[in-house]
């Protein structure tokens, strides 16, 4: 398959939320923006956002739960363009979504971008993909993390070590952002065939409008908590995770692949290393 506009480049953004829009506006510069997302108003309203700019854009709806949806964008992308980079912000928290709903964003979502774009990634084609502090916070068996980070795209949630009956949605999503980070680690090796890389980003808690809009109610009593225990006592914003994910999409971090940048105002090792009272 070979690109319709070989000499564009392409920059995929997949979630129009806040973290994907400061991402987009960031990688925009002298590309052409793919925005995908699910929920057509937050797709519509970035894209208003990305065109008031002047920013040259178009949008697609997607469904990264649905492996033909993202396999079907992926194409799309390519077709419209030398893939520079992708950038994948898309995902469900707790409170927000079952627990089955998040396993299917969360954790098949992810490997579903990692897998259907490796098709279409060529040399120096890098992907991000967010995944969260979360996945620092558990410990996991030895024979599940390589299961998670190994295992075929129809068998991913095949595993003893996987309870697809509970209903906990923290403990879907925390598995989820820990298989998102082993994920990409076991995929580094096949991107590097074709001189591609992936990375994963860990943010803490991030000043989105969503959450912004929760911090008063039930579902800002865990995020106001997290930041009382970080290092730096305060959220971190989306351009912060936009600098990151620059950096990891540009020719700055070319020899950086397979890893995860943990960005949380020092949350996990406050919580790890601080003396108990």
């Amino acid at each position: 398959m070979t690109s319709s506009h070989p000499t564009r480049n392409v920059v995929v953004v997949i979630g129009a939320g806040g973290m994907g829009l400061a991402v987009a506006q960031r990688l925009a510069p002298g590309k052409h923006v793919l925005l995908a997302d699910f929920q057509e108003a937050t797709l519509n309203n970035a894209l208003s956002t990305l065109r008031e700019e002047g920013i040259s854009c178009e949008g697609h709806s997607v469904n990264i739960a649905h492996y033909p949806s993202v396999e079907a964008f992926a194409h799309a992308a390519h077709s419209a363009g030398r893939i520079d980079a992708i950038i994948h912000t898309a995902g469900l928290s707790p409170g927000s979504a079952s627990a089955k709903e998040i396993y299917a964003v969360d954790l098949i979502g992810t490997a579903n971008i990692i897998e259907a774009f490796l098709s279409v990634a060529s040399e120096g084609t890098s992907l991000v993909c967010i995944a969260s502090m979360a996945g620092h916070l558990i410990t996991l068996s030895p024979s599940l993390e390589r299961h998670l980070a190994t295992a075929p795209l129809t068998q991913l949630l095949d595993h003893e070590g996987l309870n697809m009956e509970s209903l906990d949605g923290n403990v879907a999503y925390t598995v989820s952002k820990r298989a998102n980070i082993l994920r990409v680690q076991g995929a580094a090796k096949a991107w590097g065939s074709r001189k591609a890389r992936l990375n994963s980003i860990s943010p803490g808690v991030i000043a989105t409008p969503q959450l912004l809009s929760q911090l008063d109610g039930p579902l800002g009593v865990g995020p106001k908590t997290m930041v009382g225990v970080s290092a730096l006592q305060r959220m971190g914003t989306p351009d912060e995770i936009a600098n990151i994910a620059v950096f990891l999409a540009g020719a700055e971090s070319s020899y950086v692949t397979g890893t995860d940048i943990l960005m949380d105002g020092g949350t996990v090792s406050a919580r790890k290393w601080s003396k108990s009272d």
